[in-house]
């Protein structure tokens, strides 16, 4: 089972990285699966950690994917890394093993300190809809645009019937970052793509 979560690092220089990113709980520790090259995957290999979190401010996904990547941090207790100011809960982690496909590594990591700063409610549709959005939007390079447009359609349901300010305010950033990547010739070095390195 994969979980979303956001994934925070810090460079080593101390600046925050924020990247949603899907996990694997595996016999207690964590699995993370960055493509490469990116961000996520330089800082923790160079300082052997990072902090996972868990959000219901579904704009943080929206945002980290549409090139909006500068959300409120506060510092780890036990990592030199940071968490979410605005997360329900996170966990602090270690890299204990890192193997697999250079384009696409396997990152083992260990809890070492976990905190819960607010209560959990549930997602409602609109929010699950956002985060699907944003995982379509990630990978717009990749995908047929008819699957794309296809998708997208469905998702508007849930975002009509159940969104709230925050969602809609997501889901308007999202439908943008579409619309100017299909707005790009497709001629493959002209056309634009929103995907940054997580």
């Amino acid at each position: 089972m994969i979980h979303e979560t956001v994934v925070t690092t810090c460079s080593a220089d101390g600046t925050p990285h924020v990247a949603p990113m899907g996990a694997r709980f595996e016999r207690g520790n964590v699995v993370l699966m960055p493509f490469t090259p990116s961000t996520t995957y330089d800082n923790i290999m160079a300082s052997g950690c990072a902090v996972m979190n868990f959000t219901t401010d579904v704009r943080v996904f929206a945002g980290c994917v549409t090139g909006r990547r500068s959300w409120p941090t506060l510092p780890a207790s036990t990592m030199p890394c940071v968490r979410l100011a605005g997360s329900l809960a996170h966990a602090e982690l270690r890299l204990v093993d890192a193997s697999g496909d250079p384009g696409r590594p396997v990152l083992t990591l260990r809890r070492v300190a976990e905190a819960t700063h607010a209560p959990f409610t549930g997602f409602n549709r609109a929010q699950a809809a956002v985060i699907e959005a944003a995982v379509l939007v990630s990978r717009l390079h990749l995908l047929p645009r008819e699957k794309i447009e296809t998708e997208m359609a469905w998702l508007t349901i849930a975002i009509e019937k159940t969104a709230g300010p925050a969602e809609r305010e997501a889901w308007q950033w999202l439908t943008a970052a579409v619309a100017a990547f299909y707005s790009h010739s497709d001629t493959p070095n002209e056309r634009a793509c929103v995907r940054e390195p997580t």
